[in-house]
């Protein structure tokens, strides 16, 4: 090990270990992201919704967002959860409350409140629970999350009620593809993706369409193997669960959601746990605004990476459950380590660029001798590994758009992706920084109050209320 030459090679080694590793999940997703597929059916909207939103200093927005979904899902019990908003956030779900017979207001204070995402959603759980009654079939209820700034496609509870999802007794857990957008009232139905070619000025800005690039590309392409392996992941927004799982995992664990600050990603995996099936689906969408700017993009993402790295209590659990598959536990597996190897990666690579420099000034002929040598292998070794995966989902955005983007937009996009997952790499620094700190609260993501989607404080509710349609308040019941 004193020969230098052995550093570079165990170097070298390690690079490429994690490189065919992510190499080949990637191909894994892709292949089955572009296979034809296809369109789930839709069913009759005969399971009772209740629609969870928390709310936690969202004056800007929660107004439309309440009033988006009383009007395009009036069957719908909609659930808002104040966590001790300081702003104004309270006084309009009130008046919401007062408008619409099917708005619930959950009010939650110190020291209970502002504990994170999951411990609202169990206070929502504990009030939902509190209004059914004792003969409701709670197989037959679905609780579903939606964030204060979202919006719901329109056909949303028909596809996920339709025979592949809950229509099928077995799923226990669905969730939607999510959109990202500057404008969130402007995502419709007419078309799949709807997206506005960014060349033009109108359209969003290039920040905030990566991170539906990410969503609509990569992410979407692990839930589609994630099918296959019956691992799907949950997301925190446009996620919809039975009742009775909820009861089943709270029968074990107290609560449904825990600690963790990816409490979405752990909820689906005590749904596995638990005996139950995630699904997936992309024929409908929830659509959230866009963050237009890096420090909160890398806060929000931190948070997400530290919460991986909390779920990895849980992988004994999961490669030692009789209810988990085996390919779901190797699924599972790949998505817990790789925080540990983005930060390994972030080591490794360096440290091999860095010695294959020292050796390209020192080796016999200077780096001209070092490269006609063979050292020019390197350089389509790392177009394949560090590039050409990133790249390629412009492309591949555009495909799934439909052709609402441009060939020359989807090819800059691929490569500002490039730069853009390095970016995203800062955030498990972050992360790995409040680990050895001791830092485990959940920081709320700053609300973009730039963003085409928000709805100031003074957005007027209606004044005559919305009649409620049959059964909206006691729909639990069916």
């Amino acid at each position: 090990m004193d020969d230098p030459r052995t550093w570079l090679a165990l170097l070298n080694t390690a690079a490429f270990l994690l490189c065919v590793a992510f190499l080949s999940y990637v191909g894994l997703i892709t292949r089955r992201f572009v296979q034809p597929r296809r369109a789930a059916r839709t069913g009759p909207v005969d399971h009772a919704v209740h629609l969870v939103v928390p709310c936690l200093d969202e004056e800007e927005v929660v107004a439309g967002t309440v009033q988006h979904l009383v009007t395009a899902f009036p069957d719908a019990t909609v659930w808002c959860v104040d966590d001790a908003s300081e702003d104004a956030t309270g006084e309009l779900l009130a008046q919401a409350a007062r408008v619409w017979p099917s708005v619930r207001v959950v009010s939650r204070h110190a020291p209970e409140a502002r504990q994170g995402k999951g411990a609202a959603l169990n206070a929502a759980w504990r009030a939902i629970d509190a209004e059914l009654g004792p003969d409701v079939d709670r197989s037959r209820v679905l609780v579903g999350v939606v964030d204060a700034d979202a919006r719901l496609d329109p056909s949303c509870l028909a596809v996920v009620c339709g025979p592949e999802l809950f229509g099928d007794p077995a799923v226990s857990a669905v969730q939607v593809q999510v959109r990202v957008v500057e404008d969130v009232d402007a995502l419709t139905s007419t078309c799949p993706l709807a997206l506005v070619d960014a060349a033009d000025p109108s359209g969003d800005r290039l920040l905030v369409q990566l991170q539906d690039l990410e969503f609509t590309g990569p992410i979407a392409a692990m839930q589609t193997l994630r099918r296959a392996t019956g691992s799907v992941g949950m997301g925190g927004n446009g996620q919809f669960t039975r009742l009775s799982t909820l009861d089943r995992i709270a029968a074990e664990h107290d609560v449904p959601w825990h600690g963790a600050l990816l409490e979405d990603f752990e909820l689906g995996l005590h749904v596995l746990l638990t005996g139950g099936r995630t699904e997936y689906t992309d024929d409908t969408f929830v659509a959230q605004t866009g963050l237009l700017s890096v420090k909160p993009l890398l806060r929000q993402r931190s948070r997400w990476a530290q919460g991986g790295m909390q779920c990895a209590r849980y992988w004994r659990s999961v490669v030692t459950s009789p209810v988990v598959p085996l390919t779901a536990a190797l699924e599972i597996t790949y998505y817990l380590a790789v925080p540990w190897s983005q930060l390994l990666g972030a080591l490794v690579f360096p440290a091999a660029i860095g010695v294959d420099l020292h050796y390209a000034f020192t080796t016999a002929g200077g780096a001209a001798g070092w490269w006609v040598s063979g050292a020019w292998g390197l350089l389509p070794l790392a177009l394949v590994f560090g590039v050409v995966p990133h790249v390629m989902w412009g492309p591949l955005y555009r495909h799934a758009s439909g052709g609402h983007v441009s060939r020359r937009r989807a090819l800059a996009l691929g490569l500002a992706n490039a730069a853009y997952a390095y970016l995203l790499q800062a955030a498990v620094w972050w992360a790995l920084w409040r680990v050895v700190r001791g830092r485990h609260d959940w920081k709320k993501t700053a609300r973009t109050t730039t963003a085409r989607s928000a709805h100031p404080v003074e957005t007027p509710l209606p004044r005559t209320p919305v009649p409620a349609a049959a059964g909206a308040t006691s729909g639990a019941q069916r």
